[in-house]
This record gives C-alpha cells, sequence and structure tokens, in this order.
C-alpha cells in the first residue's frame, strides 16, 4: 500500500512529507487508516535525539482512525471499527501477564526500536528501508501498522479526530491522577507543569473530588487554562518559588504532587511541598538526572516520590472511562487542542514549542 508519511531524516531537520510502502498485515496485526494524530513532546524528544531512534523513521504514537484490514488471528477489531492506538508491550513479560502493559519488561524494544521482534520494518521509499512501529504504530501518517495489544475500540458517537492524545498525553496526566496516586476526595494536590499532561491532570483531579487543586507553570496562559478547567489556585513558577511558599497558599502541604516538567529544581520543590504521607509521582523522565533529596524528611514524614509510566493505564480499561467522562462533560479535552493539517506538521510542532498550541493534533483528510 502506497501512504503519505511524515518522516525523521535528520536531527533538528523538518519532518519530510513523503511516499512510502506500508506492508500489508501479519497474522496479528492491523491497518488503521489515520483521522488524526497528537503531537507529544515525545515525538519532539525522539525526532532531536541523535541515539534514541533509529533513521529514517516515521514517528507519532497518539494515533486514531478507522480500521482498514486486518490479519488472520485478529479478533479483537475488524475492518471498519474505530479505533484510537496506545503504546505498545509485549503481552508475555511477568508485568504484562499481571496486567500492568505500561511496565512492560521489554518497553524500550517493542515502542522504540523503530522494528519488529525480528527485525523487520512495515515501511519502505523507492525500495530503502524506513523504519516503522514507533510505538507499535508510526502513527504521522495516512494509515498505520498496529497488533491488537496496542489499539483500543472506540464507541461511533465520538469525534475521532479527537480521540488520539487519549491513548498517551491524556491517559497518562488522568491515570497519575487516578490510577497512580489515587488522589483521594478533599485532598490537596498540585501539578508542576501544565501542559497537555498536566491540565490532564488537572481535569482528572477535579473528577476525584480534591479540595485544593494547585497549577505550577512558568506560562500564564496556561495557568488560566488550568484554573478553568478546574485548579483552585495558581503559581507562576519563578526563580525564588519555594515550599513554604506553596505550602502558605494551600495552608498545608500537598498530600499529592504530580511533576510533569522533568527539571530537578521543580521536582525537588515538588517533594519538599509533601504533607506527611504525602506522595510525589514523576512522569517526566528529567532526561536521566540525577537528583538529591533529604532522606531524613521523606523516612520522618512518610513521604514517597514514585516514577509513574502511562499514568498505570490498562487502555483497553481506562480509555474507554476517559471518553465515557468526555462525553458526560466531565472531562473537556477539546478545551486544550488545535487542530492542523497534516501538510503543516512541522507548523504544529513549532507551535507547541512555543507554547501558542498545548496539544497539537494533525488531522489527515485529504492526504490518502
Amino acid at each position: 500500500m502506497l501512504i503519505r508519511a511524515a518522516v525523521t531524516r535528520a536531527v533538528g531537520a523538518p519532518l519530510s512529507i513523503e511516499s512510502v510502502s506500508l506492508e500489508a498485515p501479519r497474522d496479528h496485526e492491523l491497518i488503521v487508516k489515520l483521522v488524526a494524530c497528537g503531537i507529544c513532546q515525545t515525538d519532539v524528544a525522539m525526532h532531536n535525539s541523535p541515539t534514541r531512534v533509529p533513521r529514517p523513521i516515521v514517528l507519532g504514537h497518539e494515533g486514531s482512525g478507522i480500521v482498514v484490514a486486518v490479519g488472520s488471528a485478529v479478533r479483537k477489531v475488524k475492518p471498519g471499527d474505530h479505533v484510537v492506538m496506545t503504546f505498545n508491550s509485549c503481552g508475555q513479560c511477568p508485568t504484562c501477564r499481571q496486567g500492568i502493559p505500561a511496565y512492560c519488561a521489554h518497553s524500550e524494544s517493542v515502542n522504540f526500536s523503530g522494528q519488529r521482534a525480528d527485525g523487520s520494518v512495515a515501511l519502505n521509499c523507492n525500495g530503502t528501508p524506513v523504519h516503522s512501529h514507533f510505538f507499535g504504530q508510526s502513527a504521522f501518517a495516512t494509515h498505520a501498522l498496529c497488533t491488537e495489544l496496542n489499539v483500543v475500540p472506540l464507541r461511533q458517537d465520538v469525534p475521532l479526530e479527537l480521540m488520539g492524545p487519549f491513548g498517551c498525553g491524556i491517559q497518562t496526566g488522568a491515570g497519575a491522577v487516578l490510577n497512580s496516586l489515587k488522589v483521594a476526595s478533599g485532598s490537596t494536590v498540585a501539578i508542576f507543569g501544565v501542559g497537555s499532561v498536566g491540565l490532564a491532570a488537572i481535569m482528572a483531579a477535579r473528577i476525584a473530588g480534591a479540595a485544593k487543586i494547585v497549577a505550577v507553570d512558568t506560562q500564564d496562559v496556561r495557568l488560566a487554562m488550568a484554573e478553568e478547567l478546574g485548579a483552585t489556585h495558581t503559581i507562576l513558577s519563578v526563580p525564588g518559588v519555594t515550599a513554604t511558599d506553596i505550602k502558605t497558599r494551600v495552608g498545608s502541604g500537598l498530600d499529592c504532587a504530580i511533576d510533569t516538567s522533568g527539571n530537578v529544581g521543580v521536582i525537588r520543590l515538588a517533594v519538599d511541598s509533601l504533607a506527611t504521607l504525602g506522595t510525589c509521582g514523576l512522569i517526566s523522565s528529567a532526561k536521566g538526572a540525577d537528583i538529591s533529596l533529604n532522606v531524613l524528611q521523606l523516612m520522618l514524614g512518610g513521604r514517597t516520590v514514585r516514577g509513574i509510566v502511562q499514568g498505570d493505564s490498562v487502555p483497553d480499561v481506562f480509555i474507554p472511562y476517559l471518553v465515557d467522562l468526555y462525553l458526560e462533560g466531565r472531562f473537556p479535552v477539546d478545551r486544550i487542542v488545535s487542530y492542523y493539517e497534516f501538510d503543516r506538521i512541522n507548523e504544529a510542532v513549532a507551535d507547541m514549542a512555543s507554547g501558542k498550541a498545548i496539544k497539537p493534533i494533525v488531522r489527515m483528510a485529504g492526504t490518502a
């Protein structure tokens, strides 16, 4: 099948929209005709990294669309079904077998290697291989090849073009609140960094019934959006902001803190702002940086710091739950998205970097 795809060829260079060939699905694979795909910071980080992914590669991992072909062993979906694609997992390791796919032992290879387990790729350009299978989908394209493990069927009364980010950023932020930290009604929670992931966490904290929801960010426009979506307090993150400042604003320490910034100084601030028995969840990798924390403070206060991947989501369960919340008007994700046509994908990336767009989504209409 000849498709159109945005190809990453060189570090920092613009994405190049090209005609590439996509293989037919193997037994447990399927092809989705993309309606839209969200752009995530992880896509940008991989595009700009000289070593994290092979090149050339098609990125994109927040795709939504319609199934058009299935392999002989596929039973979960059929042609015509509406689906969202999510992170990939092996389905066989101990954590996958326990129903915890976000912590798959083979997450690195199945999401970032740019190939199948046997080393093959599904894309080529004029006979030259192009790496595929990014997050099991490579959805910066008009069509994507994925598997039953990383596709989630959707009800057909939802706007399909909006659904892609539910597969990664939205479930990550909401899941951190609802699944990972299990924010309790009446509690105090702060979100450090309110981009799309942080804003999803803000909305989820309101759903959880948190009494005080604090948004901390460097951009006034994002803080204003956080307030519209449920934040009870906003703090502009500037040099000199301390844990005391945060505690003074909310009248006590934080029961829960979530960092989406990956800034080690902000992480330290979040941990220092915890109340006794408080928990800080780390969503961003901080590029693998080391950080020093006061062990006595953690021990005497019974405080916890933990990592969070994909909001501890079981996508087949959690994504439909979030979709239902959206349809009930309780999870207004549409408030934070901006749409771009596929040929404007580089503009969308630039607008996300500048803060002009919180969650850009590229639509594939007219590019097939």
